[in-house]
């Protein structure tokens, strides 16, 4: 679609998401009290980033893109997001001065 990208890219990129996306619920799902205290911070940085727009359904921010993963945020990853939400494989949900990226 842009900038002559080849599938094994967007694939890669779609993998290190679910590698995010993964991470985050695992810590969301976890008992709070087996919870050291930055995974508590994460916890309730999580709890705080969730809307009404986005209960009950998984969304990542560009901030676990950076925690999780070993992308970077930049011009390349953003023109891949707008492939995947071409494709209707995300969606965004903005508000608060966050981008949610909601998977589809």
């Amino acid at each position: 679609m842009k900038s002559r990208l080849t599938y094994d890219q967007i694939n890669d990129v779609i993998k290190e998401i679910n590698k995010a996306v993964i991470s985050k619920y695992k810590i969301l799902h976890q008992p709070k009290k087996s919870m050291n205290s930055v995974t508590r911070n994460l916890y309730h940085r999580f709890i705080d980033e969730e809307t009404k727009d986005t209960k009950g359904r998984y969304f990542i921010v560009e901030a676990d893109i950076k925690e999780f993963t070993t992308l970077k945020a930049d011009k390349k990853f953003h023109v891949l997001l707008n492939i995947l939400r071409h494709c209707r494989r995300l969606s965004e949900v903005r508000g608060g001065g966050l981008t949610r990226y909601v998977i589809t």
